[in-house]
């Protein structure tokens, strides 16, 4: 056996002393407080704090550039080209009025016309508003965050010392604290959801499993110095609906799941997730497929409609754009959940990037960089609209009435509405939507000879 002398023994006093002392208050003001959704307003005072010292920062920025002569960057926020929605039919018509002074009335293919193709294509390659949705969203002000600033370079002591603090705080007191909070909230829902799972089924099991699960979820949250908003909670997602919601990243989920009651779907993976997902399921109906399964779409379809048409179940939790964008926009959303015929209820999440960007680039940074991304910037901080329900009309199909949530999402969270999809992130442009324009411009021609024709 080891014999401590006095002064290790000391040490390890201390040591013990301190850990019990800064579980104590973990507990105390962090778990605690989100097992029953309780906040002392610590993190609302610490949000207004960074505030003043990013405006502080990028103010001394600017000031420095100035004295130094050096050009800012500075972002375009409505993108490099100004675009005016116009047909091309009108951009045709003004091409050939400039030109040759002939309108669309003949209907021979004018060389000038040849110019309009030019400049689509040529605005696509410069400033796209497709692409561009699939990468961070730039910051006009910096949050002391170097990833996320092109103007960083030395300008002053004072601001070099303010960032150096600023990463030993997020990487030496945040990132564990952090940690440690998903540990206890990733174990709990196991643990958790695993014992509740052996309960017979009946009230006491269905309230035991929702109160587990938002617990767990509030935990997560805490674990991301999330600050969440949320607004018109009156109409929240009841039993026997489909909540739709833009997908930005991962933890969408924990986001809506730490105020309400969903059922999840998605795939069964292996792993970590894996053994989430079994724990999860024994508790709750969640709706989990094979990866054998995914691509069959009836099968799905007849899952999901299965689910919504028993009104003691959860709502089901379903993100239509089937990939993550960076939260300026909503792509096209799939259908599929449009066509089981259950109430719709939209939801609107729109993040602030300032404290940190919550957008997952799959294509870029793996799962575990990711939340190491996460659980190193300041705080997420994002708000959340419930939207009235939706049902389908008798005169629309699946397409119209899933577009018609999209632009309501869009419209409240101020996000730029798309029709295009989402998978262009992975796939190539397929070839009807070039073939789309040539039809246009025929149709133009065609049916402008046509019409004389017949006059």
């Amino acid at each position: 056996m080891f014999l401590l002398l006095p002064f290790d023994s000391l040490v390890v006093n201390l040591l013990g002393i301190s850990i019990t002392v800064l579980f104590t208050l973990l507990l105390v003001f962090i778990i605690v407080p989100a097992i029953f959704g309780v906040s002392f307003g610590i993190r609302k005072v610490y949000m207004k704090t960074l505030l003043k010292i990013f405006q502080w920062a990028t103010l001394r920025i600017e000031r420095g550039a100035k004295e130094k002569n050096h050009p800012l960057y500075k972002p375009y926020v409505n993108g490099i080209i100004a675009k005016e929605p116009t047909s091309l039919e009108e951009e045709i018509k003004e091409i050939r009025r400039s030109g040759s002074g002939k309108s669309l009335d003949t209907p021979e293919f004018e060389l000038s016309d040849i110019f309009y193709f030019c400049r689509k294509g040529i605005e696509t390659i410069m400033d796209d508003e497709v692409t561009k949705r699939f990468s961070a969203e730039e910051l006009e002000s910096w949050n002391l965050l170097s990833r996320t600033n092109y103007n960083f370079q030395y300008i002053s002591l004072r601001l070099t010392v303010l960032w150096g603090l600023g990463v030993l705080i997020r990487y030496c007191f945040l990132l564990p604290l952090r940690i440690a909070l998903a540990f206890t909230g990733i174990s709990l829902l196991v643990i958790g959801t695993t014992m509740v799972g052996y309960l017979p089924n009946g009230r006491c099991k269905e309230f035991l499993s929702k109160h587990v699960h938002l617990m767990c979820y509030r935990i997560c949250v805490r674990a991301l110095t999330a600050i969440i908003t949320y607004h018109d909670r009156e109409n929240r997602p009841r039993n026997g609906g489909i909540c739709v919601a833009n997908h930005t990243s991962p933890i969408d989920v924990i986001i809506l799941a730490s105020d309400g009651y969903y059922a999840m779907v998605g795939q069964i993976h292996g792993g970590l997730m894996g053994v989430i997902q079994r724990a999860m399921v024994k508790a709750c109906p969640h709706v989990w497929f094979e990866r054998s399964e995914v691509k069959d779409r009836h099968l799905v379809a007849k899952r999901l409609t299965e689910h919504v048409q028993d009104k003691s179940k959860l709502p089901i939790l379903i993100f239509p754009e089937g990939t993550c964008i960076n939260n300026t926009s909503v792509m096209m959303f799939k259908k599929g959940s449009f066509e089981i015929g259950a109430t719709v209820y939209p939801v609107a999440i729109k993040y602030d990037p300032q404290f940190g960007d919550a957008f997952w680039n799959s294509s870029k940074y793996g799962m575990v960089t990711y939340l190491l991304r996460m659980m190193t910037s300041w705080a997420i901080v994002c708000s959340v609209w419930y939207l009235p329900p939706m049902t389908r009309q008798a005169e629309e199909d699946a397409v119209q009435f899933a577009n018609r949530v999209k632009s309501a999402i869009a419209r409240q969270g101020g996000l730029v509405d798309l029709l295009w999809d989402g998978g262009l992130k992975r796939e190539k442009v397929k070839d009807a939507f070039k073939e789309e324009q040539q039809k246009l411009y025929s149709k133009m021609i065609v049916g402008n000879h046509e019409d004389r024709s017949r006059s």
